[in-house]
């Protein structure tokens, strides 16, 4: 699975798990960030990630360091222009998708200080 068929597979695990979805590619000068949802106080930036043929713990060579800074500062960017979800818990997933089995990795990295 794909592109925009891993990323719609995932936006409809996320929503049957409680999530809202409140924006799907969002895009800033900084980068892209694939589902920004919100559960409960939360406002979660979440990368999707389909493979064929890697499992889950490849996930760190396609999510370094560089990535994971460009995502933070999208979400900052996106966090400035949506200011109603600045004062929430902010919170970085990844959807790791594979054929039909789809892993949700909550908090998987956070914002370095």
């Amino acid at each position: 699975m794909k592109g925009k068929l891993g990323e719609e597979k995932a936006a409809s695990v996320l929503a049957a798990a409680g999530m809202d979805i409140i924006a799907r590619n969002y895009r800033s000068k900084y980068g892209e960030i694939d589902i920004v949802a919100v559960s409960a106080e939360t406002i979660i930036f979440i990368e999707v990630k389909s493979w064929a043929s890697f499992g889950p713990e490849d996930l760190q060579y396609s999510l370094d360091i560089k990535k994971q800074q460009r995502i933070i500062k999208t979400a900052k960017y996106f966090l400035f222009e949506n200011r109603k979800y600045s004062n929430m818990a902010i919170r970085f997933d990844v959807v790791f998708i594979q054929g039909t089995q789809v892993t949700h990795l909550a908090s998987a990295f956070m914002e370095s200080v």
